[in-house]
């Protein structure tokens, strides 16, 4: 059992981070904010995929005056990503749920007060946003590009708000690559209780994004680090959530939905694995309930794998078994054996609801 880092909860919009709540899963649109009819309708596709929480770029002052239109539009809690242009920082506080500023180009300490002010106002939190590459020029000069500068940042802004009496926050520590992330998130972890944003920035397409964003998130999750998250991707922002859902689930933190143990093809399997477990996948994607069911192409590993699985099928010449919790309930062939499978798990998942 993963025993998770003790931090104070804040509120984002109605989604708790932080303490015992839930991970929340994030994303960022990647229309042009001022386009308030694309934006509305991506932000309604990621709260269908599973999102939680979900940021957007705010450059200019078309943006920030797009905002509370949006606002009205959506349901999910929403952060507007700020850098360079404070000013735009105090337009989005006035509709938004969280400003998220990278402290490497807000400004001065002037511009970061008004910003604070601000969020103190409407009672919203602040992430402080560091990103390996925008670090202040003190730190870079002085650590370079490394988790010691992303660090010594961090800490800093830290001790900057809390010097102006502002400790609604969270932060995140986020590099391109899975060493300096992981090393910065696991430095500054004892050094304070707020709420960590998980991330690596940059991470690049679905297939390197994944990797990065399994082993950097999944590593920093398993030692208790983390309290919300994001996966960044090239591509296709609802294959995001589902990576990260997938994160949560792996690692044992989300109990929600199917997991589906699949042996590697080999030479033994007796039917089109691949095409089964996609079909399945498909079929069941619907369900909630926390269930592990076990697909199997031979009765070699079968039977072993089954008295763990509360469903289990396994493909043999010319016919295959359905089995719970280790015990054969149906001998089929063809359609028939995947149909009687979907059927109980269906069964299992109303049983356990």
């Amino acid at each position: 059992m993963i025993k998770r880092y003790p931090t104070k909860q804040i509120f984002v919009g109605n989604v708790r981070i932080g303490g015992d709540a839930p991970i929340p899963v994030q994303s960022m649109t990647f229309t042009k904010t001022s386009d308030v009819k694309a934006t509305v309708e991506q932000i309604t596709a990621l709260h269908f995929a599973g999102a939680d929480i979900v940021r957007v770029a705010v450059p200019n002052m078309e943006a920030a005056l797009a905002l509370k239109e949006i606002r009205k539009q959506v349901d999910l809690p929403l952060v507007a990503d700020i850098h360079f242009h404070y000013k735009l920082a105090l337009i989005a506080a006035e509709v938004v749920d969280c400003i998220r500023i990278n402290p490497g180009n807000i400004g001065d300490k002037k511009r970061v007060q008004e910003v604070v002010k601000a969020c103190s106002e409407r009672n919203i939190p602040i992430r402080i946003g560091v990103n390996s590459g925008s670090l202040e020029k003190q730190f870079e000069d002085k650590y370079g590009q490394t988790p010691a500068g992303m660090v010594a940042s961090a800490d800093y802004n830290i001790k900057f708000l809390e010097d102006l009496g502002f400790t609604n926050l969270k932060v995140s520590l986020k590099a391109s690559d899975v060493q300096r992330t992981v090393e910065a998130y696991r430095t500054l972890r004892p050094m304070n209780n707020y709420p960590f944003h998980l991330g690596v920035t940059e991470a690049g397409t679905q297939f390197h994004s994944t990797i990065k964003s399994s082993i950097a998130l999944g590593s920093l999750l398993l030692d208790g680090i983390g309290d919300t998250l994001r996966v960044s991707m090239t591509g296709e922002l609802e294959e995001e959530i589902k990576v990260a859902k997938a994160i949560l689930k792996d690692v044992g933190i989300a109990k929600e939905g199917l997991n589906i143990v699949s042996c590697p093809t080999c030479g033994r399997i007796e039917a089109d694995l691949v095409s089964a477990v996609s079909e399945i996948e498909k079929r069941t994607a619907h369900i909630k309930t926390s269930m592990d069911v076990s697909v199997m192409g031979c009765v070699v590993n079968a039977i072993g794998e089954a008295k763990s699985a509360d469903v289990a099928i396994a493909f043999g010449k010319g016919s295959g078994l359905v089995m719970k919790r280790g015990e054969i309930i149906a001998k089929l062939s063809g359609d028939a054996l995947i149909n009687r499978f979907i059927e109980e798990v269906e069964i299992e998942a109303q049983k356990r609801k």
